[in-house]
């Protein structure tokens, strides 16, 4: 592929030029200390002022607090610890505290292991509970209504970050003001920038952490808002920056970059409506099912962002379908970034009562709110394409596992006495042992030739297809002990227009 289409945005996106403007004026000019009196610090601090004022435009935060930080992870950290705090001194004092550490079941790992950190650190011995969910993914409101009146704090998020699932915020909201006005309430907003309003300040949500490289800012900068009278304890104590909320010298650049952010979101114009956004989820939606009939989305649309989609297809790990889509240049994930190197089925898809072999074989495609209608375009051919090769090489796949008696071709034909010659000719050339390891491991260089070989058995052939086939045509000889394997593996290779690729013949 001559470019790579990446889908996998509620990972991490690219820089916005404009950020990426933005952060390099901001080394080169904006460089002060903003904590500096004269003239460069000035500059830099009104830079700082400047882009927290929008901060708490875009975010409708009113008269709450938005502070500067290096992500979400942080965030949730402060939020977690400062509810804590304030628990601990209602037990001081012998006030009515809950017992219950409240956390959606699908939260992202961070919010879970800053509870337990937290919890364990302060000494508090509460009880850490997942709220559960609905098929829908959203929160079991019936659940909540049950627990809530035990809880000290509630965590819940404002839409998930594998499924897309948004949460009912407003419904949540009802039940905390009924029957749980004592919890604190603290929601993940780190998928809802640029995708969800925002209007913080009408609500009672008490924290709010957000991360600027999930909407075309660079890593390293995030936001938190804290509502107007909810206690707060800071994470990090020192010089006093953010006006004692969270000291450390500013991190100018990447205020800078996410105020250019922050800036495309009030102008409009850069990112896509949610009108377009919809539009075109829907042409994936098309290009999926005409590259997998079966697919089976794990979420309904009505409840998930636009921009995200997470499917199964049956028959198929996520790993062969990310590994396939990666093949024409389309970049996807089976899940979170923090848990793709887990080999195990998604905590979010089990909590949803999804059945285990389709949270296993599930895939996350998500795109970014600066997407236009070319990119999604070529989006979808690729996809198209991936669904065709897949289709014809589970067929050959089939055929080598199971397929009719072959004919003997001698163009595909190598002997011993020939393979010298060719492998000076072709220096780059591959000899292939398609028998089971234990064969190989007995006679790791087969019919005498002085030659090790590559063992892949037969029967794992089709796992390598993708690597011959997407790359560049390596020269392949096949040898086995009969020659029936080595034939099959040569003949599905031609039949897939690989053409080189020969068997080598033995006279046993």
């Amino acid at each position: 592929m001559n470019s790579t289409i990446y889908l996998d945005c509620n990972a991490t996106t690219p820089v916005l030029p404009a950020a990426l403007a933005a952060a390099q004026q901001a080394m080169a000019a904006v460089f002060g200390n903003p904590s500096s009196t004269h003239a460069t610090g000035v500059q830099a601090r009104q830079l700082v002022d400047a882009v927290r004022a929008r901060a708490a435009r875009v975010l409708g935060a009113g008269e709450g607090d938005v502070l500067f930080t290096s992500g979400a992870t942080e965030g949730i950290q402060t939020a977690v610890l400062s509810a804590l705090c304030a628990v601990r001194g209602r037990q001081a004092r012998g006030d009515a505290v809950g017992r219950l550490l409240l956390y959606g079941a699908t939260e992202h790992k961070a919010v879970p292991e800053s509870l337990a950190h937290w919890n364990r650190v302060l000494g508090l011995q509460l009880e850490l509970h997942a709220l559960p969910v609905e098929r829908s993914g959203r929160h079991d409101l019936a659940a909540l209504r049950a627990l809530a009146p035990q809880a000290a704090l509630v965590c819940t998020m404002a839409a998930n970050n594998e499924t897309g699932v948004v949460s009912d915020l407003a419904g949540i909201e009802a039940v905390l003001a009924t029957v749980a006005p004592q919890a604190y309430w603290l929601v993940d907003c780190v998928q809802a920038l640029g995708k969800l309003p925002l209007h913080l300040a009408q609500t009672r949500i008490d924290y709010a952490p957000f991360s600027g490289h999930k909407l075309y800012a660079p890593k390293g900068i995030g936001l938190l808002y804290v509502r107007p009278g909810a206690p707060f304890t800071p994470l990090m104590a020192g010089g006093g920056q953010e006006d004692g909320l969270r000291s450390g010298t500013e991190n100018m650049v990447g205020i800078a970059a996410l105020g250019a952010v922050l800036q495309a979101l009030e102008d409009g114009g850069s990112f896509s409506s949610p009108t377009k956004m919809l539009q075109f989820r829907e042409h994936f939606v098309q290009s999926l099912h005409a590259a997998w009939p079966e697919i089976i989305f794990n979420a309904k649309f009505d409840d998930t962002l636009p921009t995200t989609l997470n499917f199964s297809v049956p028959g198929l790990p996520s790993s062969a379908v990310v590994d396939a889509l990666g093949a024409v240049g389309v970049q996807v994930s089976a899940g979170s970034a923090c848990s793709a190197k887990k080999v195990a089925p998604s905590y979010v898809l089990r909590a949803m009562g999804v059945p285990e072999w389709q949270a296993a074989s599930a895939v996350r495609m998500s795109f970014g709110a600066m997407a236009d209608a070319t990119f999604i375009a070529a989006a979808c051919k690729r996809i198209a394409r991936c669904g065709a090769e897949l289709q014809t090489r589970a067929a050959a796949a089939e055929a080598l596992r199971c397929g009719p008696p072959l004919q003997a071709d001698p163009a595909m034909h190598l002997v011993p006495a020939e393979l010298t010659d060719f492998f000076q000719q072709h220096p780059n050339a591959v000899l292939v042992d398609v028998r089971e390891p234990q064969e190989h491991a007995a006679d790791p260089q087969p019919l005498g030739c002085g030659r090790t070989a590559l063992n892949v058995p037969l029967g794992s052939l089709d796992a390598r297809l993708a690597d011959w086939l997407g790359g560049a045509p390596v020269p392949l000889v096949f040898v086995c002990r009969s020659g029936q394997r080595s034939q099959r593996a040569v003949h599905t290779l031609r039949q897939l227009g690989y053409v080189q690729a020969w068997q080598l013949l033995s006279k046993e």
